[in-house]
């Protein structure tokens, strides 16, 4: 996919146009409770989205999506374009592998700045990729032609994409992260595009990180605070997440403005 515009977030006046106009928008945007999105994870290898059900991505559809500011960071070096369409990234498809780690269920909800209101963002391509519990990437130098802990899924009608993958693990200079992109194209525009990274807390890391196969490592050493990327916008980037079985679900929610 060429691109050839960048999104741009929304700025501080038509955050306060949009707060105008729409009194159910706020700067910190729209929270849901969670209770009602609880599924068990789906199977590694299973070719079916991890999904909430309908009942949930239809309460979504029918509240006000948040249109929350989030910073753009680098891409950096490991991005590859594998046109993977999957939920659960887990595995390398080459001999189905499941990378060892706690799970994460990574909901995304996209929304589009629309005049005054926001509306859910659909058909965008939502990317993610991350290194392993030993801070390993896949397709790059040594782990060349594996396809571990990456894919892509395209948003719902609800502006919804969900992905079903592992805690992060950590390498030397970052504090863990997720890398996500998201880009839209249609046959009447060009093709945008938004690049940034997802963070926890250190406490959430902290927990994590005491269970195996984390526990094979030694300790980390960056926290968040130590991270320079991290402090050019990482707040604004941590992902809330809560404990859902034996590992935890996250929901990000991220308003944008085309370009």
């Amino acid at each position: 996919m060429k691109i050839s515009r960048s999104f741009s977030c929304l700025n501080r006046r038509r955050m306060l146009s949009l707060m105008s106009g729409t009194a159910a928008v706020t700067l910190i945007g729209c929270f849901r409770d969670s209770s009602d999105a609880t599924e068990s994870l789906v199977s590694p290898g299973s070719t079916r989205s991890a999904s909430i059900p309908e009942q949930a991505t239809t309460q979504i559809a029918q509240s006000t999506p948040g249109c929350i500011v989030r910073p753009q960071q680098t891409e950096g070096p490991y991005f590859v374009d594998e046109r993977l369409n999957r939920s659960d990234i887990r595995s390398n498809p080459a001999d189905n592998a499941i990378k060892a780690g706690v799970p994460l269920r990574l909901v995304f909800q996209v929304s589009q700045l629309s005049g005054n209101a926001c509306q859910p963002l659909s058909n965008a391509t939502i990317d993610i990729w991350h290194c392993d519990a030993e801070g390993v990437y896949s397709d790059v130098q040594d782990t060349q032609g594996q396809k571990f802990l990456r894919g892509y899924q395209m948003t719902d009608r609800n502006g919804t994409a969900q992905f079903v993958t592992i805690y992060p693990g950590w390498y030397p200079g970052r504090t863990p992260h997720i890398h996500f992109k998201i880009r839209t194209s249609s046959p009447t525009q060009a093709a945008d595009e938004f690049t940034s990274q997802l963070y926890f807390e250190d406490a959430v890391t902290d927990q994590v990180y005491a269970q195996p196969p984390y526990t094979t490592r030694e300790a980390r050493s960056v926290r968040n605070d130590r991270d320079g990327i991290f402090r050019r916008g990482g707040e604004q980037l941590i992902l809330p997440v809560t404990r859902s079985g034996e590992g935890y679900e996250g929901r990000f929610e991220i308003g944008l403005e085309l370009a």
